[in-house]
């Protein structure tokens, strides 16, 4: 397991294949293998790189001071470690809001930018009444045992969960850490990126699902699409929010001929 250790903070990640790298960061809850998907198709093409950012997975965990500036440096040390280059930097949900703020301080580090079912952090993205519901939902999941953590909350899928992603986020959510998780939500409650966007000037894909519920084609993507100047925009019919693990052919295909147009 390959592992960059930032300021004590040992950050561990995957990484399979060959070619250029092709770096993945996961959202909530979750951890490198939401990209189980992604790592076993693309590899015969990219680097496929996955973290657990930290306080997830394998990785340490965070303090309570930790910043949205302070996970975007630990990415940028995976990135750096992998030592290929400039990457094809992929952000699900809130690790898209992460990616974004690697942008903004490593820009260099960043070949092309893929922006999943995301935000310009909550406070970018949401009104301020559906951020004040999300906490007070994450709040309550939060503070019920780990056994009885449904990980298919509503809006992550669709239609009816497939049995396998089930069983995937049910093991990753086992493993979620509620210290970390409310450093992690305190983050996403107060990020707005929308600032940075019009100074994005690599190509970005933004990559969504048609019916994501959590994070809405509109507005959200469009005002992506609106903001980042190269920015193009892939809908993925009547899938939701994980568009990757509910539509991993298309999803995949998409990812490939972006990146392979752009390395």
């Amino acid at each position: 397991m390959p592992a960059v250790r930032v300021d004590g903070i040992e950050v561990a990640y995957d990484r399979v294949g060959q070619g250029p790298p092709l770096v993945l960061a996961h959202g909530a809850t979750a951890d490198a293998r939401l990209f189980r998907p992604q790592a076993e198709d693309l590899a015969d093409e990219f680097t496929v790189v996955a973290w657990d950012e930290p306080g997830a997975g394998r990785s340490s965990d965070v303090p309570p001071s930790f910043t949205l500036a302070d996970y975007a440096r630990c990415l940028a040390a995976v990135i750096e470690d992998v030592d290929l280059g400039p990457a094809h930097v992929l952000g699900v949900s809130w690790g898209g809001t992460v990616v974004l703020e690697l942008y903004r301080h490593h820009a260099a580090l960043v070949r092309t930018l893929l922006l999943v079912d995301t935000y310009a952090g909550w406070k970018g993205s949401l009104p301020a009444a559906e951020v004040r519901s999300r906490v007070e939902g994450a709040e309550r999941m939060l503070a019920v045992p780990a056994e009885a953590f449904a990980p298919t909350m509503p809006g992550l899928f669709a239609g009816r969960p497939p049995a396998e992603a089930v069983r995937l986020l049910s093991v990753m959510s086992a493993d979620t850490r509620a210290q970390s998780m409310r450093t992690e939500l305190t983050v996403m409650v107060e990020a707005d990126l929308r600032d940075l966007l019009p100074n994005i000037e690599v190509p970005t894909l933004l990559l969504w699902g048609e019916l994501d519920a959590r994070s809405p084609v509109d507005p959200v993507a469009h005002q992506f699409l609106e903001a980042i100047p190269r920015a193009t925009l892939v809908v993925l019919p009547g899938i939701g929010h994980l568009s990757n693990i509910e539509a991993p052919e298309p999803f995949n295909r998409t990812v490939r001929e972006f990146c392979s147009a752009h390395s």
